[in-house]
């Protein structure tokens, strides 16, 4: 076969490919593209992994993982969130004052803590959530199991589908966004997911990565407590 042939039949079969994934996107290929994509990082970055293993176990003085459990995508038998385990490196170390209470987050997070989370390095351990399905590549950020009870009717639905690696709201301000612009962004996206647009929230995160956007909000180290929205349902 001449060597033309081979780039139009390699060619077709991506443009075929790309067609496909516009089409089922939210239906196959967004999980389809989790499993691959996911898997072929943790392969690429397993030197990273091993590095920030050892170094955080240096830094933090014991223990490098963070884990901590987290509402994921809800079951439709049950009608409530999946609770499932969150994995991160830790950026934040455990040091308390005289009464036994953790110290400041701006405090606990140290040079190590502050370097990893502003290349998001921290979050590379969820890449196993995503393999085992618990998470998708692009999702609303899995936000603390306290917080559930405090949500609205609408914001509940940021929960349709898994939580993320990253997310609109995380490509678009992040820590700098109100509680309620993230809600408002996390519903809105599980209601218009294309193929494109994950595309673009790839392509956006990876910006506001390199430029170290969002880290933090204006009164705190990493994102205030959230304390509830006006109405709420229980």
């Amino acid at each position: 076969m001449e060597w033309y042939w081979i780039v139009a039949i390699a060619i077709g079969a991506v443009a075929l490919l790309l067609v496909l994934s516009s089409l089922l996107y939210k239906q196959f290929f967004k999980r389809f593209y989790d499993i691959v994509l996911s898997g072929l990082a943790l392969i690429i970055l397993s030197p990273i992994l091993l590095i920030l293993t050892i170094v955080g176990a240096i830094a933090m003085r014991g223990n490098p993982f963070f884990v901590q459990p987290r509402p994921g995508k809800i079951d439709p038998k049950t009608g409530k969130e999946r609770i499932f385990s969150l994995v991160k490196f830790r950026t934040m170390d455990n040091r308390k004052d005289a009464e036994g209470n953790f110290l400041p987050d701006e405090i606990r997070l140290n040079r190590y803590g502050r370097f990893i989370r502003s290349t998001s390095l921290d979050e590379l351990p969820e890449l196993f959530s995503i393999i085992i399905g618990d998470m998708s590549i692009i999702g609303p950020r899995p936000l603390l199991v306290q917080y559930l009870p405090m949500y609205n009717e609408e914001q509940h639905h940021r929960h349709d589908i898994h939580p993320g690696l990253t997310g609109y709201a995380q490509a678009h301000g992040r820590n700098t966004l109100s509680w309620e612009d993230k809600f408002a962004m996390d519903v809105w996206y599980t209601r218009n997911i294309t193929f494109i647009g994950d595309v673009k929230i790839l392509i956006d995160t990876v910006k506001t990565v390199l430029l170290h956007e969002g880290i933090s909000s204006e009164t705190a180290a990493t994102m205030e407590e959230f304390m509830g929205s006006e109405e709420v349902t229980n």
